[in-house]
């Protein structure tokens, strides 16, 4: 029913585009013989109309793959490298709800584990809002930074890396096989916030799923049964992603094109010295101005992700 309704609203869009063309074509034709401003006037502002929802139809055209349309669960993981990945991680966290927040897309950090010092270790952020998922599947794979270290006494340029997965949010009454006999729930007292009551009871769950040995774990919400219902969706998330990933790793394998994931496949470097430039290593789209990538200005490099990737599967 989600897919029938996603399709006539899309059929809807079209045909509204097709009659506003073709009443354009007839007032171009009139205008072509007759001087008339208050027609040339709506003109003009039709014809402005018309090319925004033009930009933002041929957008919604490239996300048609499975799962585009679902709200998306964000996981960002600090890598090696001590306190400057966990700052990097920080920052590319505080990135993405920047850019949600620009979008329109709700968030909700489910679970975060910061560290003392500086910065987080990773953080699980669930988005939601139309075409989440579709949008943020652009940024999976693993993101450099170069900068001076603001951790190294000898101010020395360092590399950090964090990795960044997203997955489609599952509802509770979507079919992934889950068995209860591959899972361990554990409940423990939680660390974060969640309301006045978090930290007195055991409320914050973490699921491991024994076959697999993915850990899920989510403490922000005011009960325990929330957080266990929040981390049932998230392991659905987990396990979706998992499975595409073995998919591929065949597929890879089959035609002789495997790459390893590795701290060097990185989909995206953000330099900040000796020089300022953030580049897309998958589609060569760069942009000097790397304060307004970090603050969320993230739309150009996703759109060149989604074109090229349609053209791609075409």
């Amino acid at each position: 029913m989600r897919e029938l309704s996603d399709a006539n609203s899309r059929l809807e869009t079209l045909r509204h585009i097709k009659t506003e063309y073709e009443d354009l074509a007839a007032i171009e034709e009139i205008l072509s013989t007759s001087d008339d401003a208050e027609l040339e006037e709506e003109f003009t502002r039709r014809a402005a109309e018309l090319r925004t929802e033009l930009e933002h139809t041929s957008l919604m055209l490239l996300l048609n793959e499975n799962y585009d349309n679902s709200n998306a669960i964000m996981m960002i993981h600090a890598g090696s490298g001590g306190l400057d990945s966990q700052d990097w991680a920080g920052m590319l966290l505080r990135m993405y709800l920047r850019y949600c927040e620009r979008e329109g897309f709700r968030t909700n950090v489910i679970d975060s584990i910061t560290d003392e010092e500086e910065g987080i270790k990773s953080a699980t952020v669930l988005v939601e809002g139309e075409y989440a998922y579709g949008f943020l599947k652009a940024e999976k794979g693993v993101h450099r930074l170069v900068r001076i270290s603001p951790f190294d006494s000898a101010h020395r340029r360092h590399t950090s890396f964090a990795s960044v997965l997203v997955s489609p949010e599952f509802s509770d009454s979507e079919d992934i096989d889950i068995k209860p006999e591959e899972l361990r729930i554990d409940t423990f007292r939680a660390s974060g916030a969640g309301g006045q009551y978090v930290n007195r009871t055991d409320s914050a769950v973490r699921i491991t799923h024994i076959p697999t040995g993915i850990v899920v774990t989510c403490q922000n919400e005011r009960s325990q049964h929330m957080n266990r219902q929040t981390a049932m969706r998230v392991l659905k998330s987990r396990l979706y992603d998992a499975a595409q990933q073995e998919r591929q790793e065949e597929l890879a394998s089959v035609i002789g094109d495997k790459k390893e994931s590795t701290w060097g496949s990185q989909i995206r470097s953000y330099v900040l010295h000796p020089y300022t430039l953030v580049k897309d290593h998958r589609t060569n789209y760069e942009k000097g101005n790397i304060q307004a990538v970090l603050d969320g200005d993230i739309s150009g490099f996703i759109m060149e992700y989604l074109k090229q990737r349609a053209k791609g599967n075409a």
